[in-house]
C-alpha cells in the first residue's frame, strides 16, 4: 500500500489522559507505523506528543474556555465550531487521501470528506444518543433528536466505521449500516509505550502504603458513570472486617478530589487520592496494587483500562455489566452486582485467596496475550486503510456506460 495522507478531525483536548484522547492516540500511532501520515486538527488544549509523521494543527482558543468538561457541554459546542473552520482552512492547504473524524465531528468530516472528493472514515468511540444519558442529559427530546441525526449522518455518510468494542458494532450493525463497519477494540487501552519514571515500590512509599498492606487500586476518570462513589462505600464496609487494605484512587481534577476525598471521609473509607498522575506512570500504579477494580455503573463501551489490566496480570473485580462483560468473563475476573455491599464482599473474598487470586492473573494475562493484542490491532488498521484506498479509488475512475 502507499502511503496515505490523512486529515483526522478530533473534538478533544489531543493529548489528555482520559478515554478518547487515549484512542485517538493509538490509532495515530498505528497509521504512522504503516507509513501513512496525519493532520490532526483539534482544540487548543492538551499536551503535544512526539509521533513521526503527526501534524498537530489547534484551533483558536476562546477566551472564557479554561478546560474541557468530559461529555456534552456549551464550551464543547463552540469549541466545535472553531473546529470547523480550522479544519475547512487546513483541508484547502493540502491534498488529502481521507478524511478520518471522531466522535461529534463524523458530520463535519463527512461534509468535508465530499468538498475534497475523498473516502471518509468515521471514528465510532460511543453511540452519541446514549452519552445524553451517561452524562445525565436523557430528559432533553431536542438534544437526543440532534444527536441521533448527527450519529446517522455520520454512520450513512461513511465509506468505513470504526467500532472500538462489540456492542457498538452490533448497533451499527442494527442500524443496516453493518457492511461498512470494521471492529477494532482499544486494546492498546491507556498505555503510552513509554518508560515509567516510577516504581511500584515507590509508588507505596510516595503515598504512605506498607509494603505489606492490600492494596485496591482504581484509575480514571471520576465522572458519575465510573462508580467511584460506589467503590468508596465498599471500601468502607471492607474496612471494618479488614482495615489493613487500602484504596488507591489516581486520576480527577481539583475539584473532583476534594468532592472524593469528603464522600470518602463521610463514610470511612481508607482511599488515598493521588490526583492525575502522567499516563507513563499508570503501569507502576498497577504493578503496586494487589487487586484493580473497575466499579463502572453505566456505559456499555468497555473502559479502556480493561485492556491494560488484564495486560497487567493483576486480578480484576468489576461490574457484572455489559460495559465489562463483553470483554471480562468469571475466568478473567469476578464480576459483580454494582452495589458496595457486592463489591466489598468480592474484594474481601479475593484478598482471602492467594490461589483464585493467581489463577485470575494468569488467565488475564492468557487472555490479552490472545484476543487483545497489539499485531491484531495493526492488522485491523491496515484492513480499515485497504477499505478506504478502495473507496477513494472507485472515486476517481469514472463509471463506464452499457453498450
Amino acid at each position: 500500500m502507499r502511503p496515505l495522507r490523512i486529515l483526522m478531525l478530533a473534538p478533544e483536548p489531543f493529548f489528555e489522559p482520559r478515554g478518547t484522547p487515549f484512542s485517538e492516540y493509538h490509532r495515530i500511532r498505528a497509521l504512522t507505523e504503516l507509513g501513512h501520515s496525519v493532520d490532526l486538527v483539534t482544540y487548543p488544549f492538551g499536551a503535544d506528543v512526539a509521533l513521526p509523521n503527526l501534524r498537530i494543527v489547534r484551533t483558536a482558543r476562546p477566551p472564557f474556555a479554561t478546560h474541557v468538561p468530559i461529555g456534552p457541554s456549551v464550551t464543547k459546542l463552540i469549541l466545535d465550531v472553531f473546529l470547523a473552520v480550522t479544519a475547512w482552512r487546513q483541508s484547502r492547504r493540502a491534498t488529502y487521501d481521507f478524511v478520518h473524524s471522531h466522535e461529534e465531528a463524523g458530520v463535519l468530516g463527512v461534509l468535508l470528506s465530499r468538498s475534497l472528493g475523498v473516502p471518509h472514515l468515521y471514528d465510532m468511540h460511543s453511540s452519541l444518543p446514549q452519552q445524553l444519558t451517561n452524562f445525565r442529559f436523557a430528559r432533553s427530546r431536542v438534544l437526543r433528536w440532534v444527536f441521533q441525526k448527527v450519529e446517522d449522518a455520520s454512520v450513512f455518510g461513511s465509506d468505513v466505521v470504526v467500532t472500538i468494542c462489540q456492542d457498538l458494532q452490533d448497533h451499527v450493525e442494527g442500524m443496516g449500516a453493518g457492511e461498512r463497519a470494521v471492529l477494532i477494540e482499544n486494546v492498546m487501552g491507556g498505555d503510552v509505550e513509554e518508560p515509567p519514571a516510577l516504581s511500584a515500590a515507590f509508588v507505596r512509599r510516595h503515598w504512605g502504603i506498607d509494603p505489606a498492606a492490600p492494596l485496591v487500586l482504581y484509575t480514571g476518570t471520576f465522572e458519575p458513570y465510573q462508580g467511584l462513589e460506589m467503590l468508596l462505600d465498599a471500601a468502607a464496609i471492607l474496612a471494618k472486617t479488614r482495615p489493613d487494605v487500602r484504596l488507591l484512587v489516581v486520576g480527577g481534577r481539583p475539584e473532583q478530589l476534594e468532592a472524593g476525598r469528603r464522600h470518602a471521609a463521610e463514610a470511612g473509607a481508607p482511599a488515598i487520592f493521588t490526583g492525575h498522575q502522567p499516563a507513563r506512570d499508570i503501569p507502576a500504579f498497577v504493578e503496586a496494587a494487589d487487586i484493580l477494580a473497575s466499579p463502572r455503573i453505566a456505559g456499555t463501551n468497555t473502559p479502556l483500562k480493561i485492556y491494560s489490566y488484564l495486560r497487567a496480570g493483576k486480578p480484576i473485580v468489576a461490574t457484572d455489566l455489559l460495559t465489562h462483560t463483553q470483554v471480562l468473563d468469571r475466568d478473567t475476573a469476578v464480576l459483580v452486582a454494582p452495589e458496595p455491599v457486592a463489591f466489598a464482599a468480592a474484594l474481601e473474598q479475593l484478598l482471602a485467596d492467594p490461589a483464585r487470586r493467581n489463577a485470575l492473573a494468569r488467565a488475564a494475562a492468557e487472555r490479552a496475550r490472545i484476543r487483545y493484542s497489539r499485531e491484531m490491532y495493526i492488522s485491523r488498521t491496515r484492513l480499515v486503510c485497504d477499505r478506504l484506498t478502495a473507496a477513494g479509488f472507485r472515486a476517481r475512475v469514472p463509471a463506464v456506460p452499457p453498450a
